[in-house]
């Protein structure tokens, strides 16, 4: 089949790639020119994909990157992967939306349209389907189809990859379901047909949601064991030992990457401004994780002045790691981001480290880099945001005057505090 893939990001080129390594002609669409030109050169720059796979289905000749929308023309099937992002706290569906006009331009009959970008329950239906008909003059589900499947990427892991994650799959009828589905189970391992168009929608922003809200119960009970004087880590590592009922999360400096900080805002928004509802749950978890970085900081100031009579301001500060998760590059919404951000601005002298971040005023390399070594004793404290690999935790804590552990991977020690 001739597929087209909008938008090449860390939802649509892995997508794309796979598509062209499952047999079918791919034609992955770009509108952002650098980017556009850095996929046709053969680098990429999806951290899950490596330029040599990305070379490879270039040669093939299965795969062809392009920002002309014209050449998208022709396709059996089109993906929509452009980004969903929050604007002024706000969902902004304009990506979306300029997708849909690119393909309305463009569909023929017979051809079959699918969202993947993460939204509110309703957009496919209200939004999508809209555009796509005005645009061409076709009806949908007459003439052409149209379904969601929710991307369900998880940047950096390994184990859990677009093939083996099971595909939920949605369609405006039965006919368009089946059109969708048979193209997913051309590329996945596994198919999870969904009731509607809706229910699809919802279960993506409601996986994140689950986690959203579990996250900040965990965050609110680490503040709480602290005043309480209780090892949060133990309690968490305890109640986990029971077989049934429990799902184990981890407190931390709070909660980044495109999914979390954003897909349940979509949910608490769409049920107020279209229903008048409030989502009390989302907002009181938005507020927890969303004051976790200043909770981090005021940990960290109350420390310093505790320990060693001094203020954050002119406190030399080395801190470890600020993707939003450990073994990534993926800096998007990142806690530890914020928190950097917040020690600047009230006058500590931050050296940030993470081997995989190259700009943003992060060292590229770890601490412990053969000929790049940092002296962790120069530092008055050391934050650990995201337990990169590639930290040596133990000479870490061998050497540094004072630690704030806000992941919980380091050893108890007088000099070591966790979060």
């Amino acid at each position: 089949m001739r597929i087209g893939v909008l938008g090449q990001g860390y939802v649509g080129l892995p997508l794309a790639l796979r598509a062209a390594e499952a047999g079918h002609t791919v034609t992955g669409y770009e509108p952002d020119r650098e980017r556009f030109e850095r996929l046709a050169a053969g680098s990429s720059y999806v951290e899950d994909i490596d330029s040599d796979r990305l070379q490879g289905a270039l040669r093939s000749g299965a795969y062809t990157p392009t920002c002309d929308p014209e050449d998208v023309k022709g396709f059996d099937v089109a993906v929509i992967t452009v980004p969903t992002p929050l604007t002024d706290r706000a969902p902004d569906l304009s990506c979306v939306r300029e997708a849909a006009r690119v393909l309305a331009a463009r569909i023929e009959p017979g051809a079959t349209v699918v969202l993947e970008s993460t939204t509110h329950p309703g957009t496919t239906r209200d939004v999508l389907i809209p555009l796509l008909e005005e645009g061409s003059g076709l009806i949908a589900g007459r003439d052409f189809h149209v379904g969601f499947s929710p991307e369900r990427i998880d940047p950096g892991n390994a184990e859990w990859r677009l093939e083996n994650t099971p595909k939920i799959v949605s369609g405006l009828t039965d006919a368009c379901l089946q059109r969708v589905k048979a193209f997913y189970d051309s590329v996945t391992e596994v198919t999870v047909p969904a009731s509607g168009l809706e229910e699809a929608e919802l279960a993506k922003v409601f996986e994140n949601t689950y986690r959203h809200v579990n996250i900040a119960l965990v965050n609110e009970l680490s503040r709480m064991a602290h005043v309480l004087g209780v090892d949060v880590w133990s309690t968490l590592e305890l109640a986990a030992t029971k077989p049934f009922g429990f799902t184990k999360f981890l407190p931390g400096p709070g909660v980044g990457g495109h999914c979390l900080p954003i897909d349940p805002v979509y949910l608490s928004h769409h049920v107020k401004t279209r229903h008048g509802q409030t989502f009390r749950l989302i907002e009181l978890a938005q507020d927890i994780n969303e004051s976790q970085p200043d909770y981090v900081v005021r940990r960290l100031q109350d420390s310093l002045s505790r320990r060693f009579s001094r203020s954050v301001h002119g406190a030399r500060v080395l801190a470890l790691g600020a993707a939003y998760k450990p073994g990534t590059a993926d800096a998007r919404q990142s806690p530890a981001v914020q928190v950097i951000d917040r020690l600047r601005a009230m006058g500590a002298d931050v050296t940030v480290v993470d081997p995989y971040l190259r700009d943003g005023g992060c060292q590229a390399i770890p601490f412990s880099a053969e000929g790049n070594r940092i002296n962790v004793g120069d530092f008055d404290a050391v934050v650990v945001l995201t337990p990169h690999g590639q930290f040596d935790l133990d000479q870490l804590a061998a050497e540094a005057a004072y630690v704030l552990d806000t992941r919980g991977v380091m050893p108890a020690a007088e000099h070591i505090e966790r979060l």
